[in-house]
């Protein structure tokens, strides 16, 4: 080890040693051992280390968490014949409540060892008790898994870890080394699944494991497992193939187009995506200057992933439900934490990484900090978080990055981000390569249409998501879906995770110079009785969503429903219909209508819209009543307002435009002038012309013409103008075809750009292109003349 480290590690063994005899906590003399340097370390990085505990910004934090662990040691079981350590969490193999309760020991040690808090004496005792009575009955290597195997290989030695690190001064050498063989049993390599061995670790729960398998090190004094931990990270024992520190092509882990996978086909950033974010964070600060410091030279993949992969999905400081998975379902979930979460693991980062990446993610955090009205961050922050939350907050150096306009086409998990100011637009699909929701350990059970076009709105209203939305909502009319109205029944069909396979293939869009974009989907439903195309066509004021060829055979009435809105309790919000007060029922052909506070929405094609309010009561419980998971069953009330196009049980199409934020006369002007036309709207071909932002926009799901514009093959084409410069842009969502023609009636200059894909034929007063689409999967190609 070089001497300058050396010395560092040294020097901060020492500041370790001082924090803990602050404390009042017996200490062991540090010799020159760096596994005492990095055990301290963590400590510091679990309980914020020589915290002012009298700033009144700790004093939420510091009261709650002693109150949680006293609470714990007050109803924990001490009779000699006990069988549980708690009532509530009866022991059994299967049932994942071993998991639970040594989390709530983790709690009683985190407490224990954090300054500030006031716990019984008893403390050490019971802990060191509660640990070998659980290692004796729950958790030992003589035991196989049974029910959730990541309650042994994950949640479990997590939690035995950090309590032998946090409570390293009361145990014994004989515990430890008892509590590490159980370890080693279930977690002795980073790379594999214990319980399926030929099963490869990737993404999030590679980096769990590798911080398991290091904390294990640090406790165990073991190089040979601090080094198996490091390389864990850039799998050096499969040559890197699931390297997180490696852009992916397939399967879980990181995309180049900014996409994040897990449970091979599930959009999951917002909570795996965090997981996988937070570990590496952890264990760039934990290793930081040592033997085993992470120097893979392909880290950039992850420090790149901040702003690829999650800033597009925060707004405001939340992180969009969209890209979490089941975890929609969890109470004690939600947009807010798990965007706070995010905004966490930036500040850790950028405590460890050199420029301009420090830089930017204080930025970020400051900007998502200040913009959270709903949720404040401190609150609900932890000692350590609230630290250097305070740092830098209080650094008038960092100026929080602005929430910049941008459109987003995440091919590789069939999701669109539209950015506009003052409001987000994001669009959730599925395809035969992404799933269209997870369900699985008692979780998301009424998560059937999240994927089958349900669209998100974001504006000013913080809490539309966030606010007993997911067990009160209609989960059969979500925003943006069109639907059967045959009732559906909790759960799925599908198996492991309870992934439900979706089957279109012409799915994604093109991306014209990050502003704007054309957005498809073939919709066919989950047992293939509906389909439908449907488009989205992204602008800088609107979206204009398109349907066509709806066809139904299950002899249920076909619905699309164009917004169905969180009200709140006893929401006021008012409903107007082509500018007088909505009236519930079903409307012959309306203009358009205004949700005071939401949008605008115009029909240029009339149809049949149903308007609806509704106050709907539901528990957590409902949908989530996984086993450390599980909602209450407290019930919530909340008003909803729908606005449903019913197409009967025939072949059917819609039009609808969306006006984030517009005004209700703002809407009835863009009803008389829309700026936009629709030139066509049937199952080959749909397009719209926008005369504001001279742009057209098409989706081609087979070879078709339409204005000035035909293609020889499937494809998403726009084609602009802005000023001198002509640009065209163009994808192939269907991946199907290797070549696709683009032929368009316009009179060009000289290239100025041009994406490598695409090929001239001829630019007279004619333009054709040739874009090599093939194995791109999805990707937009551009280029622009003068």
């Amino acid at each position: 080890m070089p001497p300058f480290i050396r010395r560092r590690l040294l020097l901060q063994a020492g500041l370790a040693a001082g924090a803990l005899s602050t404390l009042g906590l017996p200490t062991r003399a540090f010799a020159e051992d760096e596994y005492d340097v990095l055990r301290a370390r963590w400590a510091e990085l679990n309980t914020g280390g020589a915290i002012d505990a009298t700033d009144p910004a700790y004093a939420g934090a510091l009261a709650a968490l002693g109150s949680q662990a006293q609470q714990y040691l007050d109803r924990m079981i001490t009779s000699a014949d006990r069988t549980m350590l708690w009532s509530d969490l009866p022991l059994s193999p299967s049932s994942g409540n071993f998991s639970i309760s040594y989390t709530r020991l983790k709690t009683i040690a985190l407490a224990r060892a954090t300054r500030g808090t006031q716990l019984d004496t008893t403390a050490a005792e019971l802990l060191s008790g509660g640990l070998d009575f659980l290692n004796a009955t729950s958790y030992n290597e003589t035991l196989k898994e049974t029910g959730n195997w990541w309650f042994w290989e994950i949640g479990t030695p997590r939690a035995l870890l950090d309590i032998c690190v946090l409570a390293y001064d009361v145990l014994s050498a004989e515990q430890i080394a008892k509590y590490l063989t159980a370890v080693d049993r279930f977690v002795p390599d980073p790379n594999r699944r214990t319980n399926s061995p030929t099963l490869r670790e990737t993404g999030a729960n590679r980096v769990d494991k590798a911080l398991i398998v290091a904390l294990r090190g640090i406790v165990g004094k073991s190089t040979v497992k601090l080094s198996t931990a490091r390389d864990a990270l850039s799998d050096v024992a499969e040559s890197g193939k699931n390297s997180v520190f490696t852009y992916v092509t397939s399967g879980d882990g990181f995309y180049r187009d900014g996409s994040f996978v897990q449970h091979g086909n599930l959009a999951y950033v917002g909570t795996y995506g965090n997981v996988a974010l937070g570990g590496v964070a952890n264990l760039i600060a934990l290793l930081g200057g040592s033997t085993w410091e992470i120097a893979d030279p392909n880290r950039a993949v992850l420090l790149d992933a901040v702003d690829a992969s999650f800033a597009p999905f925060i707004v405001d400081g939340l992180m969009m439900d969209c890209v979490s998975g089941r975890a929609i379902s969890r109470e004690r979930a939600g947009d807010h934490r798990n965007g706070h979460g995010t905004t966490s693991t930036v500040l850790l980062l950028a405590s460890g990484v050199a420029e301009p990446y420090a830089s930017r993610y204080k930025a970020l955090a400051k900007g998502w900090i200040t913009r959270d009205r709903l949720d404040d961050y401190l609150p609900g922050a932890s000692i350590p978080e609230i630290s250097r939350a305070k740092a830098l907050l209080a650094d008038t150096g960092v100026v929080p990055a602005p929430a910049l306009p941008r459109h987003y086409q995440f091919y590789n998990q069939d999701r669109v981000v539209h950015r506009r100011p003052g409001w987000t637009f994001a669009i959730a699909m599925s395809s035969k390569r992404m799933a269209r929701y997870e369900w699985g350990n008692g979780e998301n059970l009424r998560g059937w249409y999240v994927g089958d076009g349900m669209t998100y709105l974001y504006n000013g209203d913080q809490s539309q998501f966030d606010d007993a939305y997911w067990p009160t909502v209609d989960a059969q009319r979500m925003p943006g879906t069109t639907v059967s109205t045959q009732p559906r029944q909790p759960g799925g069909s599908g198996s492991g995770t309870g992934t439900v396979a979706a089957y279109a293939d012409w799915v994604g869009g093109a991306s014209y110079k990050n502003v704007a974009g054309a957005v498809g989907m073939h919709l066919i439903n989950h047992d293939k009785t509906l389909q439908a195309r449907k488009s989205w066509f992204c602008l800088r004021d609107s979206v204009v969503a398109l349907g066509a060829g709806i066809a139904g055979t299950d002899g249920y009435p076909v619905e699309t429903i164009v917004d169905n809105r969180n009200l709140h309790e006893n929401g006021t919000a008012a409903l107007a219909l082509d500018g007088r007060p909505a009236t519930d029922g079903t409307h012959e052909d309306p203009c358009w209508a205004h949700l005071d506070g939401v949008a605008g929405y115009v029909f240029p094609a009339g149809g049949r819209l149903r308007v609806e309010r509704e106050d709907r009561t539901g528990s957590w419980a409902e949908i989530n009543n996984g086993n450390d998971t599980a909602g209450s069953n407290t019930p919530y009330t909340r008003r909803y307002a729908k606005l449903v196009l019913e197409h009967g049980t025939a072949t059917g199409d819609y039009a609808y435009v969306v006006l984030p934020n517009a005004t209700s006369r703002q809407t009835a002007e863009r009803a008389a002038d829309p700026g936009m036309t629709i030139l066509v709207n049937n199952p080959i071909v749909q397009a719209i012309r926008s005369h504001r932002e001279n742009l057209v926009l098409a989706n081609f799901w087979a070879a078709g013409a339409v204005a000035e514009i035909a293609c020889d093959g499937p494809a998403s084409v726009v084609v602009g103008k802005d000023g001198r410069t002509t640009t065209v842009a163009v994808a192939d969502p269907s991946r199907t075809v290797t070549t696709v023609r683009v032929t368009i009636d316009r009179r060009v200059g000289a290239v100025v750009a041009q994406d490598p894909a695409v090929t001239v034929v001829a630019s007279g007063k004619q333009l054709v292109l040739d874009v090599a689409v093939g194995g791109t999967k999805g990707a937009t190609h551009t280029v622009s003349f003068t």
